[in-house]
């Protein structure tokens, strides 16, 4: 009795464990399942956690270097010179509003672009961003030269904001393919010679270097214009193709020309304009943030570079003087009406030649002196 009441207990055992193993196989493959699908959850994020975690990643400079935009910047003086001081500023604020997005790699002294290409290299994208000074072409920038010539600019800082506005006010149409940058303008140019020069009759026939533009101005004071850049008037002075130079006068220290030309005349002329100019298409591919930032600092380093270049040049005529014995060589009075009744007729005579030519020449100059009123005040 005990042996088969046994048996069919064993029987019934048999009968009900494919029933249980069943059940418990389909619980542990639930879990696993469970388990695999927790585990995709954590490991593959959302399209919207990833997206947030790229951003995190932007704004803590992660991922920096992988969106760096990189500038060439051409200019045809040496690296010491102002307009060169300008430009590593702009860059230098250039990369630090943009947290390290714009690097600008420069080439100084013509070695990308001179003087004779700047332009023309920048629009068939040699460089990406380009210097030059707008004397340097004559005929191509004739509004500009109502500024450019003498004009009672009381300094650097004064001249450099007058020419901006202006510039953003009339941009020139030879500039219509790039995108403008920044635009500044030295000192009144004064004359740099190796003999002293007080009056007309010492000044007549005087070989003298000036932007080529600006010729006009020698020939109604008499002397004998000779056109050419900042960059060759050492050479030509060692080599007396020219007896002197009208600049503004930090070159007497970054050019070490106060070791030829030890005498100056205090008598003020012409400003140099300098426009800054970017590849339109390089301009189009940058993002609307760095477009932004590069228009805010295009009137700040206006007003940089003007006051550095006033603070520059005294700089540079006190090195002068102690280094070289520079001396400065001022007019008499009736002397100085002499000069300004040789030169105050060029700039009426123009505005009349350029308004016959179609170009709102006495709209412009009289913005001009608005312009000097208002920025001489303010400084």
């Amino acid at each position: 009795m005990r042996m088969d009441g046994g048996m069919g207990m064993k029987r019934r055992m048999n009968k009900g464990w494919p029933w249980l193993a069943r059940i418990v196989l389909l619980m542990v493959a639930m879990g696993f399942v469970l388990l695999m699908a927790a585990c995709g959850l954590t490991s593959e994020p959302s399209d919207a956690d990833g997206e947030s975690s790229a951003t995190q990643l932007e704004e803590n400079g992660s991922d920096k270097q992988k969106g760096t935009i990189k500038l060439s910047y051409a200019f045809f003086a040496p690296e010491n010179t102002f307009p060169a001081v300008q430009m590593k500023k702009w860059a230098e604020e250039l990369k630090k509003r943009s947290q390290g997005q714009v690097e600008v790699e420069f080439f100084f002294g013509g070695a990308l672009l001179d003087v004779h290409n700047m332009y023309d290299g920048v629009k068939n994208r040699v460089a990406d961003i380009g210097l030059s000074a707008t004397t340097y072409e004559p005929g191509r920038f004739p509004l500009l030269g109502i500024s450019d010539l003498p004009s009672g600019y009381p300094n650097a800082k004064v001249s450099s904001q007058v020419i901006n506005e202006l510039i953003q006010t009339f941009p020139p149409e030879a500039l219509q393919e790039f995108k403008i940058i920044t635009s500044f303008a030295t000192e009144p140019s004064y004359i740099q010679s190796k003999v002293p020069i007080s009056s007309l009759e010492e000044l007549r026939g005087k070989q003298l270097r000036i932007s080529g533009a600006l010729n006009p101005v020698l020939e109604a004071l008499g002397a004998a214009p000779v056109g050419m850049s900042q960059a060759e008037v050492p050479e030509a002075l060692q080599t007396g193709v020219i007896e002197g130079n009208v600049s503004s006068r930090e070159v007497l220290k970054d050019l070490k020309l106060a070791e030829m030309v030890p005498y100056v005349t205090d008598f003020p002329l012409t400003v140099t304009t300098f426009v800054a100019v970017m590849n339109r298409d390089v301009w189009n591919s940058l993002p609307h943030n760095i477009q932004q930032i590069i228009d805010d600092l295009n009137s700040e380093m206006a007003a940089f570079t003007g006051e550095y270049l006033d603070n520059h040049v005294q700089e540079s005529l006190e090195w002068a003087q102690q280094e070289h014995e520079l001396q400065l060589v001022s007019l008499s009075e009736e002397e100085k009406k002499r000069w300004e009744e040789k030169l105050r007729p060029l700039q009426e005579a123009y505005v009349q030649e350029l308004e016959q030519k179609g170009l709102p020449a006495s709209e412009y100059h009289q913005k001009l002196y608005e312009l000097i009123s208002k920025y001489s005040q303010a400084n």
